[in-house]
């Protein structure tokens, strides 16, 4: 899969989330951070903090490959 935007990045979490059965609150706690964020996220709010992005695709155990 190739992401090429915020609003992909989002939609492959919120999918990937979706399809572990979690709630945007069950990954907000397991990763320390507000739900709001995780909603930001999935939305593909542009000013998203990278790290947390990092934090929330960790938990979630999803892998980024750049080639």
């Amino acid at each position: 899969m190739e992401i090429n935007s915020t609003e992909e990045l989002g939609e492959y979490i919120r999918v990937s989330r979706k399809n572990q059965y979690l709630t945007q609150s069950d990954v907000a706690v397991a990763c320390n951070v507000g739900v709001r964020y995780i909603v930001d996220l999935e939305k593909g709010k542009k000013t998203c903090e990278l790290g947390k992005a990092m934090q929330v695709i960790k938990a979630l155990g999803l892998k980024i490959n750049i080639e």
